[in-house]
């Protein structure tokens, strides 16, 4: 394994975003810091995680560009 792989991070990407909104709402609770202060951290984290996505190679969705076949399939 050389560590790309994009269904890992498929996987991962929606315990992610539980863990960041239940991290923001025990912030609320527990801090002065409110979720109306807070909200950007998840669209932070969406953009990490689009970017963990785009560089873990071909066949992730985004820039996975392959050759076009020039040569007739020969």
């Amino acid at each position: 394994m050389n560590g790309n792989n994009p269904t890992l991070m498929r996987a991962i990407r929606g315990p992610i975003m539980l863990i960041t909104i239940g991290a923001l709402f025990a912030f609320d609770h527990m801090t002065e810091f409110s979720i109306s202060r807070t909200w950007p951290a998840i669209l932070i984290v969406l953009g990490l995680l689009s970017l963990g996505d785009h560089f873990s190679g071909p066949g992730s969705g985004y820039g996975g560009r392959r050759d076009p076949d020039v040569g007739g399939g020969q």
